[in-house]
């Protein structure tokens, strides 16, 4: 069974390359979100087992999104973060947060999201 998945970024063409990439495994992207308020829509609406947030959505937080994410009722996603960024960079703000791993933009692909979940 694929593992539901929903993409949460600012960039729509970071948004497209994702869906098609994530696509061609075993990984259904079931929808994707643009600010924490769609985030949070969507992750209600579709039930994803887990969610993939870039630590920078504009002028909001993805580790903010990430606490109000896990703190939804009922049986919760499990977020991992994406970006740019280097890990290094914000170890201690992975660490503090609730999500299950890190996953850096350019290595991005269902094998790194299963890998994270196993």
């Amino acid at each position: 069974m694929a593992i539901r998945c929903l993409v949460v970024d600012d960039s729509p063409h970071f948004l497209e390359a994702a869906v098609v990439g994530l696509s061609r495994d075993d990984l259904e992207v079931v929808g994707t979100a643009s600010t924490s308020a769609e985030a949070l829509d969507e992750t209600r609406r579709l039930h994803p087992d887990v969610v993939l947030v870039d630590v920078s959505l504009g002028q909001e937080s993805g580790f903010d999104l990430s606490r109000r994410l896990v703190e939804l009722p009922g049986s919760p996603p499990r977020i991992v973060l994406i970006s740019t960024h280097a890990e290094d960079d914000l170890a201690e703000q992975i660490a503090a947060s609730p999500v299950v791993g890190f996953i850096p933009k350019s290595r991005l692909s269902a094998e790194a999201v299963q890998a994270l979940l196993d």
